[in-house]
């Protein structure tokens, strides 16, 4: 078994998911890099992440990309808003559609729909978006001058809108531009590229590579986390879907830890030599949210309190040393008692990076 260090691990990680360097040519470019962005809170800060990994761009470069629809905002990973391109949004939804939520007598009484009104209904929301996209209240017109329908007005438009999250997650709709203020949704079936659902035995092995392409090395424990924590999927089916990729995946140990990497990722992984490279990242960061808070490696124990509840983290190497804060045009930097501090230069650079992302000229206050 090949053998390497988390610091040699994650150096490969920055690179692989374009932050070192910021080698990003586009959103499409990055999203698909990550796999999936949590873009649920603050919009603001998933562009900003987005950005951040790229060699040029321009603010409003993520709406354009969904309004074009070379990316997908829909629901997805813990019902949660995410930004996908449209062959792994296709996948992630396979998944978290096999769960089929909505067949439980708990929705299946609130919403009054059995499970064979279902396919109805998705039929019903994709002829009223055929023409473009709509708010939810003309969908809710749409939809509900259908008689079989007219009682889900309020599940249409209900602010949760938890009931928009399986018609998302079977293919039906995605959201759309914003309009006006106002957040539209908008017909899967019109955004170029969209290949359509595939077969749950087809999905779960590229979402298992996606995963690992993007966050390897990684563990069982790292897919259960993603794959059925996130998106719903029996345990069960994991361990055969990674057998499934069979000579595609290797196995590393690093610093110990018995670990799958993706085998054409494998010399980089181990050749990998850390840098000290800093990078400044907003709050619900994929680089934390992809393997999870809970990763020591990525995210120190003592600091998992403050990132899980949206601290903008500091990276050394890949590893969050402090967190960050900006007050007009003063970022305060806070390390962790026993973090790695950077160079003040590198850290100063980096600084600057993040003023010329977001239009000012910033400077760096130690706490």
């Amino acid at each position: 078994m090949a053998t390497t260090t988390w610091p040699a691990a994650l150096t490969w990680r920055l690179g692989r998911q374009l932050l070192d360097p910021p080698a990003g040519s586009s959103v499409p470019h990055v999203v698909g890099a990550l796999g999936a962005v949590a873009a649920q809170l603050e919009p603001t800060w998933a562009e900003l992440g987005l950005r951040t990994r790229m060699r040029e761009s321009r603010t409003g470069d993520v709406e354009r990309a969904v309004d074009t629809g070379t990316v997908v905002r829909t629901f997805a990973f813990r019902g949660a808003v995410h930004l996908m391109t449209p062959d792994l949004a296709a996948v992630h939804l396979a998944l978290r559609t096999s769960s089929r939520m909505w067949e439980r007598a708990s929705w299946r009484e609130f919403y009054r729909l059995e499970p064979g009104d279902w396919p109805d209904l998705v039929e019903a929301v994709r002829d009223a978006l055929a023409p473009g996209p709509l708010t939810r209240d003309a969908l809710a017109d749409a939809v509900t001058a259908h008689a079989r329908f007219a009682h889900l007005r309020d599940a249409l438009t209900d602010p949760s809108v938890t009931f928009l999250k399986p018609l998302a997650w079977q293919g039906a709709l995605c959201l759309g531009p914003v309009r006006d203020g106002a957040l539209t949704l908008r017909s899967l079936a019109t955004v170029p590229d969209w290949p359509g659902l595939p077969d749950l035995d087809d999905a779960g092995p590229r979402a298992v590579a996606a995963y690992l392409h993007a966050y390897g090395p990684a563990s069982a424990d790292h897919l259960v986390y993603w794959l059925s924590q996130g998106l719903g999927v029996r345990r069960a089916l994991l361990p055969r879907w990674v057998d499934t990729l069979g000579e595609r995946v290797a196995h590393v140990e690093v610093d110990g830890d018995p670990l799958l990497v993706l085998r054409e990722d494998l010399d980089d992984v181990v050749a990998a030599t850390p840098r000290g490279t800093v990078r400044l990242l907003p709050r619900y960061d994929p680089w934390v949210l992809g393997p999870g808070t809970a990763d020591e490696h990525v995210v120190p124990p003592a600091l998992r309190p403050e990132v899980s509840r949206g601290a903008h983290v500091v990276l050394v190497d890949g590893v969050v040393a402090g967190t960050w804060a900006r007050r007009g045009d003063d970022v305060t930097v806070t390390w962790a008692a026993d973090g790695c501090r950077p160079d003040d230069t590198a850290l100063d650079a980096e600084v600057e990076r993040l003023g010329t992302l977001v239009g000012a000229e910033l400077r760096r206050v130690t706490a």
